[in-house]
């Protein structure tokens, strides 16, 4: 594929509210423009001044997604890699601390020549600096750049004022983008447009015209409103484009087809599609809207609650893995959130997870409803229902059967109770310095470690291969002075790291299908290439029902 003359750079940015949609309009436009023929990398700017994402609250931000290289990033780069297949690492992720971080380093090593430093040009500047990276890392040809948050917010300026000198720079090499929110209050009954008016106005006041406006809705955009959008938004008519509610958001790409968005970018760009493949993709939205007959999978666990709200955020990637291996067996999934802490108070309860054809334990920190996730582990094996447990649901697992079954009571993980007399999960002795001196951020066991699998391991069917990779996130591990009791009670040490011979997943060989892994599979299912473990995971469910 021949390399463009120049880059091509598509800025994306909300309007209205937030969480409107604008880290899947850049995933379905960036596989759109890959099914065109052009190479594409995706880019999401965030404006915390935390370097990364590992430090905040998966109730506050979302789900913490991993890359290849160890990065903890937004969980938007999870959905860019679900509807691109690109994998992401440090350079698809910016954030205003990096920003600042990189040139208060450059001020105080006199990189900038004895200049003075000011947040403008120097902060986009830097922006740009690591926009340019990212193309280079990735080889695009076209690069879609998220900008967290919407117009109007002082946050985000800097990365608006980078996008406008870009613009300036390159006027036929970048296009802008805004998906906003055009609510129908019910006691009215009418699509307004009105508050989109003001923030295509306030993208104005940063020096932006947008040339798109992706139009968020409970319905499709009627052409009145695409009218008005028009006139009041300084776009062609046909630049509005509806992006209605759907039932599932891998129909987006196809929805913006049907109004040839793919096209349009691409003619803003002066370019032109090379091929025009949505097949696969097509076929994917057919499977999902003929998938009816349903399989319930119940996820026990935490961050499931902010006061009257369920964030499903808190494990996006596991709701999508699920989703894909589902879909690839032609079924629905109907999930249920089961909170772990219901099961402490009342232990009656957890008969209730027989109506489940399959039980899920994913990642997590800390003690709390710790102990409801262990009798739901213990009903779970007692009653022969799949299990897959992610990281956390791992670590639980081999408690779990190390108290009831090898008959040590007091077992647990000593991030839990450091005194505890049995630590079955323990500390690796890499993370206690980071420990000891508060080297919290980024110091993990983090991004993909290589694993060995025993050939008669259900891992092994699964993948049909013997080493393989997986995404990391962690600081313990199971603690090999228990490996012999643990492997007289049934457990299979089924994979191993060659490198540091760490514990990476544990089955249980006397029960249909259990396994417990240290690491999180769901960073790598894709919804064309669902993850072998959750795939050999929803079927085992299918066959137990």
């Amino acid at each position: 594929m021949a390399k463009l003359k120049s880059s091509k750079y598509i800025f994306v940015v909300g309007g209205v509210m937030s969480s409107v949609g604008k880290g899947i309009t850049c995933s379905a436009i960036a596989r759109i423009l890959q099914s065109k023929g052009y190479r594409v990398a995706t880019i999401k700017c965030d404006m915390y001044v935390n370097i990364d994402a590992g430090t905040i609250r998966p109730t506050e931000h979302g789900e913490v997604f991993v890359g290849e290289d160890g990065i903890e990033a937004d969980q938007d780069l999870g959905n860019y890699e679900r509807f691109t297949d690109n994998n992401c690492t440090a350079e698809n992720y910016i954030t205003t601390g990096q920003v600042y971080q990189e040139v208060i380093r450059k001020e105080r090593n006199l990189e900038y020549g004895g200049e003075d430093v000011e947040v403008v040009p120097d902060i986009p500047n830097e922006i740009i600096r690591r926009i340019k990276l990212a193309v280079r890392k990735n080889k695009a040809d076209i690069t879609v750049i998220e900008i967290g948050g919407t117009v109007g917010e002082y946050q985000s300026l800097l990365f608006l004022e980078a996008g406008r000198m870009m613009k300036l720079k390159y006027p036929d090499d970048v296009a802008f983008v805004l998906v906003s929110y055009l609510p129908i209050p019910k006691k009215i009954g009418e699509m307004k447009t009105k508050p989109t008016q003001y923030a295509a106005r306030t993208l104005n006041s940063a020096g932006i015209q947008t040339d798109f406006i992706i139009c968020r809705a409970e319905r499709p955009l009627d052409e009145p409103r695409r009218d008005r959008l028009a006139v009041f938004c300084s776009i062609e008519k046909g630049n509005a484009i509806s992006a209605p509610d759907l039932d599932s958001i891998y129909e987006l790409p196809v929805v913006f087809e049907k109004e040839h968005l793919g096209d349009k970018i691409l003619d803003k760009l002066n370019l032109k599609a090379k091929q025009n493949d949505l097949k696969e993709w097509k076929k994917l939205v057919k499977n999902i809207k003929n998938s009816k007959k349903e399989i319930k999978i119940g996820i026990v666990g935490k961050y499931f609650g902010t006061g009257n709200f369920t964030l499903a955020d808190s494990y996006i990637s596991v709701i999508e893995a699920i989703k894909h291996a589902c879909w690839h067996h032609k079924r629905k999934p109907q999930l249920t959130w089961i909170d772990s802490e219901e099961y402490e108070k009342n232990p009656s309860k957890i008969k209730e997870l027989s109506q489940y054809n399959g039980i899920i334990v994913p990642g997590g920190f800390g003690s709390r409803g710790i102990e409801g996730i262990i009798k739901a582990i213990r009903y779970v094996r007692e009653h022969k229902i799949p299990y897959l447990g992610l990281c956390y649901g791992m670590q639980l697992a081999t408690i779990e059967i190390a108290r009831n079954v090898v008959g040590l009571k007091k077992a647990n993980s000593l991030e839990i109770d450091p005194k505890t007399p049995h630590p079955v999960i323990h500390l690796n002795p890499y993370q206690k310095k980071n420990i000891q001196n508060k080297s919290y951020g980024a110091t993990m066991r983090l991004g993909a470690y290589p694993c060995v699998l025993k050939p008669e391991s259900l891992s092994y069917q699964a993948y049909e291969t013997r080493k393989i990779q997986e995404r990391h996130r962690h600081r313990y591990e199971f603690n090999d002075l228990y490996k012999d009791k643990l492997e007289k009670a049934g457990v299979r040490f089924a994979g191993i790291c060659p490198s540091n011979n760490l514990v990476e997943i544990i089955e249980l060989t006397n029960h249909p299908w259990f396994v417990g892994v240290q690491f999180h599979p769901e960073f790598k299912s894709r919804p064309l290439r669902p993850h072998p473990l959750f795939r050999d995971f929803i079927a085992a469910c299918i066959k137990a029902k």
